[in-house]
């Protein structure tokens, strides 16, 4: 009991959601002593949906394998090529037996709103009732306290991230390690190989537009609803690892990984155009204006946003329903850059 208690507490120790899953498949094996635990999340737009390795511990490994967050989506596997999580994903703990006498177990990871993935837990023999209804009750923890992290890291409304985690995830992001030719190329444990992306992180700002006006016609409730709904045109026209948070008011953010601005530029042309042909219900159509700015060295959150901001400043200024880039407005002239790298100002 006290081994489960210990482990329990280091599992709620961290708020870093990658270092919860490591803990807590490390907290399993440990345990139960299995020849493998996996935690499997689905990733991907509704029909082509794909399993990714949040991590995974094999009996000898000493550390958790996992799918980097950059994994691209074509060469993860898809839903349909493993039918038993399938039906773990229906809510049902379902038990495979494999070549060898080996014993699989999953159970369906569950948040506050869905199921979002499965716990593999592979054994020489089944477990015991005793060990699946420790499982079972771990999960449950795990997902009380995925629950607590939510509260404080998403927006209420629209379930984004919030203001008060940009910082953090922001400088966890841009500061990763840079990629080295020795590890430019990724195994995964079941032999798929992931290639390191060599993209850069790019910043846009998103903001509606007239929105004070959708509000003094048609009422708060009606503008929760417009806001609602464009965040679900935002996990719609991003991809899976684009980090995308509601700052307040009207104003959202998107921390994202592109190889060239054109790219960045052509990602965020598709979420203005994707606002602009959605029929709000009761308000018609919402156009936004989008800034966007490369993340560049050593920069500090605040020196990226405001150069991403002074860009929608400019786009709203000149019309409205657009995207522009702050460093092509610099480069043209019509925008001065006295933005911020660390601690130094550039005039």
């Amino acid at each position: 009991m006290s081994q489960l208690v210990d482990h329990l507490a280091e599992m709620t120790g961290f708020r870093d959601r990658d270092i919860l899953d490591v803990t807590l498949v490390n907290a399993l094996r440990d345990l139960l002593r299995p020849t493998s635990v996996a935690i499997y999340r689905v990733v991907g737009e509704r029909g082509q949906e794909r399993w990714i390795t949040r991590a995974r511990l094999g009996e000898s490994d000493a550390v958790a394998t996992a799918d980097p967050a950059w994994a691209d989506t074509d060469l993860l596997p898809r839903l349909d090529q493993f039918p038993a999580r399938m039906q773990a994903m229906a809510g049902e703990t379902s038990v495979v037996t494999l070549p060898g006498n080996l014993s699989r177990s999953i159970f369906p990871v569950r948040t506050d709103r869905e199921v979002v993935g499965v716990m593999e837990v592979e054994s020489r023999h089944p477990l015991k009732d005793e060990d699946v209804r420790m499982v079972g009750s771990i999960l449950r923890i795990y997902r009380n306290f995925q629950g607590l992290l939510d509260y404080s890291e998403r927006d209420t409304l629209t379930g984004l991230l919030n203001r008060k985690t940009f910082d953090e995830s922001f400088l966890k992001a841009t500061n990763a390690p840079p990629v080295i030719p020795a590890m430019a190329e990724v195994t995964a444990f079941d032999g798929r190989r992931h290639v390191a992306s060599k993209h850069r992180h790019w910043l846009g700002v998103i903001d509606i537009d007239h929105f004070k006006t959708v509000n003094d016609n048609y009422g708060h409730l009606i503008g929760d609803e417009v806001l609602l709904l464009l965040s679900r045109l935002m996990r719609s026209s991003f991809r899976f690892h684009d980090r995308l948070y509601r700052f307040g008011g009207e104003e959202f953010v998107v921390l994202m990984r592109c190889a060239t601005a054109e790219d960045a530029c052509m990602a965020l042309e598709r979420m203005r155009g994707n606002t602009k042909a959605y029929p709000f219900p009761q308000v018609g159509g919402i156009t936004i204006s989008i800034g966007f700015t490369e993340v560049k060295p050593g920069d500090t959150p605040s020196a990226a946003f405001e150069r991403a901001d002074k860009a929608v400043y400019f786009a709203k200024a000149h019309g409205r329903d657009q995207v522009q880039s702050h460093a092509e407005l610099v480069a043209k002239g019509l925008l001065e850059d006295g933005s911020k790298i660390g601690d130094v100002e550039l005039f």
